[in-house]
């Protein structure tokens, strides 16, 4: 007979212990969280046009020329992590590499960048997925990341991001991350994010990579309003 749960979130038959019900409650909170990140990122991209979101540049100019500072060779291992409906893609085409891949949680994103592409969708490798939940296919030699990682704000969300880099770059691969800085906005699109400046970046990531430089920049959004970046490259060790 089913009795109840006591205040340790623990289902108790006939007065006994039976089994803990907490990690079966964390991971369904856990899962409307990642639904809910889902949803919102679905509704921005099919209601907005690329020019209508803060994050829009026509050009990756301090992206690429990071990539550039690398000299990898254009068969190099590439992803751009929160890529949906950024131009780093084409960027990267351009320039003939050969082994891209982009990864957004928004589905709505991806097939708006296929379809600005064209036939050219067909050299890309598509992922769509929450990036805490990635299951890196093969080692990368370059993961960039600009303006999706600062959305994870709890050290959980933040630690699993570093350890799948930590598994999905190859050895002596690079890892480029753009954040709002300290001078930057608090939140983005709706939603909080982290801030950080060069101590608090390297430190998430001290164990495994070796930082190379940071820099700031401000990025001038679609609205002639101001954000300050702080971009960290990184080289595992």
């Amino acid at each position: 007979m089913l009795s109840g749960l006591n205040n340790n979130y623990t289902l108790l038959i006939e007065g006994c212990r039976c089994f803990n019900l907490q990690p079966f409650l964390f991971s369904i909170r856990k899962r409307n969280i990642m639904n809910n990140n889902k949803n919102h990122w679905e509704n921005i991209y099919s209601n907005k046009a690329e020019t209508e979101v803060s994050w829009f540049q026509p050009y990756p100019k301090t992206s690429m020329e990071f990539l550039e500072l690398f000299s990898l060779p254009v068969t190099a291992n590439i992803i751009d992590i929160g890529g949906g409906d950024s131009h780093l893609v084409d960027a990267l085409l351009d320039k003939g590499y050969k082994s891209i891949w982009v990864l957004d949680i928004s589905a709505t994103a991806i097939e708006k960048e296929k379809q600005r592409l064209g036939d050219k969708a067909n050299l890309v490798h598509w992922i769509v997925c929450d990036v805490t939940e990635f299951e890196p296919p093969v080692q990368f030699d370059f993961w960039h990341d600009r303006a999706a990682f600062h959305f994870l704000t709890s050290d959980e969300a933040i630690n699993k991001y570093v350890d799948i880099a930590e598994t999905g770059i190859s050895d002596k691969g690079y890892l480029v991350l753009g954040t709002f800085s300290e001078n930057g906005p608090e939140k983005c699109s709706g939603l909080q994010i982290q801030q950080y400046n060069e101590a608090s970046m390297s430190a998430r990531f001290e164990i495994a990579f070796d930082r190379i430089k940071c820099i700031t920049e401000d990025h001038i959004t679609p609205f002639n309003t101001v954000q300050n970046f702080l971009f960290c490259s990184f080289q595992k060790k």
